[in-house]
Formats: C-alpha cells, sequence, structure tokens
C-alpha cells in the first residue's frame, strides 16, 4: 500500500514516519543524554512555565548550583533565537532541570512528580520527543518524526521490539491529545496496514 508522507488525523497533521518509524527509548545506553545535549532548552507554553514555577521549590535541592544560579538569573525559561519559549540551560546546553543518578540524567520535574510531590511533571514537548509539534497558526497543527544522533540506540531497540513511535509515546500523545485522538491515529494505522 502507497502510505502518504503526510496525513490528517482528526484535525492534525502527521508524518507518517510517526506510523512506521520503530522508536523505544534505551536509557541504559543513552543515560539521558537528551537532557544535555542541545543548543536550547526544551520547548515550553506559558502554561507549563506556571506549573514548573509551581513545582520549583520541590526539585530546588535536586538542581545543580549552576542551574540554581541561572534560573536565579533568567528564570526557568527564555526565548530561544527563533523567539520560542524553552527551558533555561546551563553552559549553552544542559537543560537547568537536568539532576543525575550515577552516570544516568534525570529530569528533577519527572521524578518529583513520579514520588507524588507535585502535580506537574515535564514539558510535553520532552514527553512527545521524537515527535516534534508545530503550531501553523489558526489552530492548525502538525506532528513530526524528528531524528537525533543521541537517539540512535532508541532506533535500534525500537526496531529489535518493533514498536512504532506512535505506540511508545501512546500515553503522551493522548495527554496531549486526548484518547479519542489516539484511537483515531491507531485506526488510521491499521487502515493503512501498519
Amino acid at each position: 500500500m502507497n502510505i502518504p508522507p503526510i496525513m490528517e488525523v482528526g484535525g492534525i497533521l502527521i508524518s507518517s514516519e510517526i506510523l512506521t518509524e520503530r522508536f523505544c527509548c534505551d536509557y541504559e545506553k543513552c543515560k539521558g543524554i537528551c537532557c544535555v545535549e542541545g543548543d536550547a532548552g526544551a520547548p515550553v507554553t506559558q502554561e507549563e512555565i506556571a506549573g514548573i514555577e509551581d513545582a520549583l521549590d520541590t526539585v530546588w535541592g535536586d538542581l545543580s548550583a549552576s542551574a540554581q544560579s541561572v534560573i536565579d538569573k533568567q528564570g526557568v525559561a527564555y526565548a530561544d533565537k527563533d523567539g520560542d519559549l524553552v527551558t533555561s540551560i546551563v553552559r549553552g546546553r544542559d537543560c537547568v532541570f537536568t539532576c543525575y543518578d550515577g552516570d544516568n540524567c534525570l529530569c528533577a520535574l519527572e521524578r518529583a512528580y513520579r514520588n507524588g510531590q507535585t502535580s506537574f511533571c515535564k514539558p510535553i514537548s520532552c514527553a512527545l520527543y521524537p515527535i516534534r509539534e508545530k503550531n501553523f497558526g489558526n489552530g492548525l497543527i502538525g506532528l513530526n518524526y524528528h531524528r537525533w544522533a543521541v537517539c540512535k540506540d532508541a532506533v535500534i531497540k525500537g526496531k529489535e521490539l518493533d514498536i512504532p513511535v506512535y505506540q511508545f509515546l501512546k500515553e503522551p500523545l493522548i495527554r496531549r491529545f486526548g484518547t479519542e485522538w489516539y484511537n483515531e491515529l491507531c485506526e488510521v494505522a491499521t487502515s493503512l496496514g501498519l
């Protein structure tokens, strides 16, 4: 069957790679490197900034002195070179909410959430990765599969386990777009024989 490169699901444009590519994070190999690589922080919304600020006192002790200093100077987020709001970063690359457990990089926000200490988990852009959301205006949203060399082990593991991107990201996709939309996405994948 010929699969179109872009399709519409529930009013959202999606790249077919979200259905066809395989992905499954392999933390044992990558050690959470996505939290400390890159040239900008994680994209955030104004609402997420408020949630992060509400959780800040809870996670403050888990943050490095450098991260605390950056937050004191510029806050939890800033506008990057494209004018998009992103989490603040340390030394031009590490997310300020990165904390460490041995060699593993963890998100202090997510850890506090999983421990029942806060109601805010982490930015949806982090949870949805390797899907990147693009707002085209007028309510039009597009979802693309993003390739990043630091995630090569996730691609390998995803292929070994035969887990499509959309299945790996079931929970965050439901969190962002709802169960009804996710079920429609699954129906589209099934109708395409995927």
